[in-house]
């Protein structure tokens, strides 16, 4: 933690299909609670906070009926919007992380840099019919949707790459858990200046 500046931010977001509240707290216990009314992404939502030493608490309301897009996408732009604000002008953080996750057989590559531009490389591909996780399911393909909208919102880049993996639960830990690490890799605080030869982030 940076002095005695506590980096946390709490949002909230509504519109006609989704009513989101987020809480995070980045230099936390890594105590996380997750209601989406998707299990399975209650579970990934979980996994981020609690290997990224954050507390987050995420509750979301949405028209799972009609698709859970919205839900999820929702999510992460609140998400985002939160670790944007609570970093605020970034000085002394590390920046860069990278590193490989394994969960058994899968295999994956994350690296992110909290560049101030939003930008994601997602290199994770399930075919269309790849059935979806939980109930309600979670389709595979949203997680793409979610950290984008996330990137966005926290105007980072990150990329997100499947060495390995056959299994979809797995290959999906693996990329929540890796982005969690690398995330509390790169908020680490290790000096005073703001990581750039801009003078901004």
């Amino acid at each position: 933690m940076s002095g005695s500046v506590r980096r946390e931010a709490s949002r909230s977001r509504q519109t006609k299909e989704t009513a989101i509240e987020v809480t995070l707290v980045v230099d936390g216990t890594g105590a996380a609670t997750a209601s989406t009314g998707l299990p399975f992404f209650d579970h990934m939502l979980e996994q981020l906070g609690r290997h990224g030493g954050f507390d987050l608490s995420v509750v979301a309301k949405g028209d799972l009926a009609v698709d859970a897009h919205h839900t999820v996408e929702d999510v992460g732009i609140v998400l985002g919007e939160c670790l944007k604000d609570a970093l605020g002008d970034k000085a002394g953080v590390r920046r860069f992380a990278s590193l490989l996750v394994p969960l058994d057989e899968a295999l994956i590559e994350v690296a992110v840099d909290l560049s101030g531009r939003p930008y994601l490389a997602y290199d994770i591909d399930f075919a269309p019919d790849t059935a979806g996780l939980g109930s309600p399911p979670f389709d595979p393909q949203l997680a793409e949707e979610f950290w984008r909208a996330f990137v966005t919102a926290a105007a980072i880049t990150l990329h997100v790459s499947k060495r390995q993996g056959r299994n979809t639960h797995h290959i999906l830990e693996a990329s929540f858990k890796g982005v969690a690490r690398t995330l509390r890799d790169a908020v680490r605080v290790e000096g005073v200046a703001i990581p750039s030869t801009k003078g901004t982030l």
